[in-house]
């Protein structure tokens, strides 16, 4: 269908899909000082939009609005539809807190009393 609405309504269909996407998404990927929104998201990889973002490599955070929740290690691997996409080569959760290297008892107190 799209095949013959005229090229400048095509692209301003596009134009508003992007938009749209921006809005929705929470979504933020942090290289160094940048920041960039991300437009889909999924198990391993995600997308921006191609116009905005460069081609991306290494390591860089994503945010769901200030909450830190990966650390990941990409690479750009193709530009479709006006995005660009990106796959984790690694994608570790963060945490707040260091892990553990024992087991803890569930019954165990949680503070000790003097």
């Amino acid at each position: 269908m799209t095949d013959f609405l005229p090229k400048e309504v095509r692209e301003g269909l596009e134009m508003a899909r992007k938009r749209d996407l921006r809005k929705k998404s929470r979504l933020r990927v942090r290289v160094g000082d940048e920041v960039f929104t991300v437009l889909r998201f999924w198990e391993t990889g995600f997308a921006l939009d191609a116009e905005d973002a460069p081609h991306l490599r290494g390591l860089v955070d994503i945010y769901d609005g200030a909450r830190h929740l990966y650390q990941c290690l990409i690479v750009a691997s193709e530009q479709a539809g006006g995005e660009m996409i990106y796959e984790f080569k690694r994608n570790t959760a963060a945490v707040d807190r260091a892990p553990l290297d024992f087991a803890r008892d569930e019954n165990a107190p949680v503070a000790l009393l003097n």
